[in-house]
């Protein structure tokens, strides 16, 4: 496992824990914030132990984020963002750029999507509220209803 990606997010990404990791691979799929369908515990829980893990939800937002990335070159763009989004959310995606692409190259790296290692870590903590290590199916409706009051409208 490496230190990058999730985010995006993004990702990106549907409980409190899923949107710290993969926010930006939901989003450029066009899901969340009353765009579509929102991941869903059994999609990421992989292995269908009842449970959601770190390893699961950073793989989940990797298949995201490489669904997104229609190029394949590693990177998302604004167009590849815009295009999986529908051409929805174009004021989203441009804030998006202006607050992660740290070397302003106009393309966003895992790198630049995943949340830190500390920011990460606590939202799952959070939201492992027996610390199992794991989120179960309670655990991931607790953290999305959790999360979900905390959200801005998707017109802000």
């Amino acid at each position: 496992m490496t230190k990058t990606m999730t985010a995006a997010k993004t990702i990106l990404l549907a409980a409190g824990v899923a949107v710290a990791m993969v926010p930006t691979a939901s989003f450029a799929k066009g899901e969340g914030r009353g765009n579509g369908p929102r991941i869903t515990f059994e999609a990421l829980d992989s292995d269908g132990n009842g449970e959601v893990t770190k390893a699961e939800m950073e793989a989940a937002a990797d298949t995201r984020f490489a669904n997104s990335d229609s190029n394949g070159d590693g990177f998302l763009t604004k167009e590849e963002l815009t295009s999986a989004a529908n051409g929805r959310a174009e004021k989203r995606i441009e804030r998006m750029f202006e607050r992660r692409d740290a070397n302003d190259d106009g393309k966003l790296s895992t790198t630049e999507l995943r949340p830190s290692d500390d920011r990460a870590a606590e939202r799952f903590a959070r939201a492992d509220t027996d610390n199992s290590g794991g989120i179960s199916k309670e655990e991931f409706e607790a953290a999305k209803k959790s999360r979900h009051g905390r959200r801005k409208p998707a017109s802000e």
